[in-house]
């Protein structure tokens, strides 16, 4: 499998975190990817030969679809050769950009060729006939691009700065300092947050936490597991494994034995 991570033009960069690119055309076998929860929705493309299935749901995806913030752990099954497009967008544009409650997204997705301006289906369209990655990176773009001139408006800045301050402190400040920093009472940052993002500030930081935990035991930058609990503001041991089993369904030592 060939696996690329690119930076978004700079003229979506505001509101698009991350491209990431999967490929794999030459295998005949089964693919399986594990996906868990990183605060972050998105845009996804995919051409595969079998289709793309999301496992333990055994639901079939369409080849173009918005999803929100996971929180159940996933597996995305393959078989054949596939290409996959990933948008990684930061959650304030879901509801701005799409017309969707962010809470309905939660484990869940939307598929943009019933969106009702036809723009989704004629995306699609445009993706199908170019082949080459360049020209379906710069089609997605422009679709943005192109979201991001009409709804601009519809905007929450406030959250979205807050996302970003949260993301930039991997999860670890309170609810009340936030709302603080905004000058917003807490109940009404809250209220704003959840509408705007589908999960609460206090739900979304746990999740920055827990991906950031994620990452160091997955690449092994912390040899003792009371460094990734320390280092990422959970209270103790007990609290990090609970929330790590929450997210992928087993302990941290049982994931990091895994092969």
């Amino acid at each position: 499998m060939q696996s690329q991570s690119l930076q978004p033009h700079p003229s979506i960069s505001l509101f698009v975190k991350e491209i990431v690119v999967l490929e794999d055309v030459e295998t005949t076998g089964a693919t399986v990817l594990p996906f868990y929860a990183d605060g972050y929705p998105g845009l996804l493309f995919q051409q595969t030969d079998h289709g793309l299935w999301v496992q333990p749901h055994n639901k079939q995806m369409p080849a173009l679809f918005l999803y929100g913030q996971t929180i159940q752990p996933i597996e995305l099954v393959m078989r054949g050769s596939y290409k996959i497009i990933v948008f990684q967008l930061y959650p304030f544009v879901l509801k701005s950009f799409f017309n969707v409650l962010p809470k309905d997204l939660n484990d869940n997705c939307y598929d943009l060729q019933q969106w009702p301006n036809q723009l989704g289906l004629q995306t699609l369209e445009r993706l199908q006939r170019q082949p080459g990655l360049a020209a379906r990176l710069e089609i997605i773009t422009s679709l943005l691009q192109l979201l991001f001139q009409q709804k601009q408006q519809e905007l929450d800045h406030t959250i979205a700065l807050a996302i970003k301050k949260i993301i930039s402190k991997n999860g670890q400040l309170t609810i009340g300092e936030l709302g603080a920093a905004f000058h917003l009472t807490q109940r009404t940052f809250e209220r704003r947050f959840l509408q705007a993002v589908g999960v609460t500030a206090k739900q979304f930081a746990t999740i920055i936490q827990f991906q950031q935990s994620l990452e160091q035991l997955t690449h092994k930058s912390h040899t003792k597991m009371t460094d990734i609990v320390y280092a990422n503001g959970f209270a103790d041991q007990s609290h990090f494994i609970k929330v790590f089993k929450v997210f992928t369904g087993r302990t941290p030592f049982a994931f990091k034995a895994k092969p």
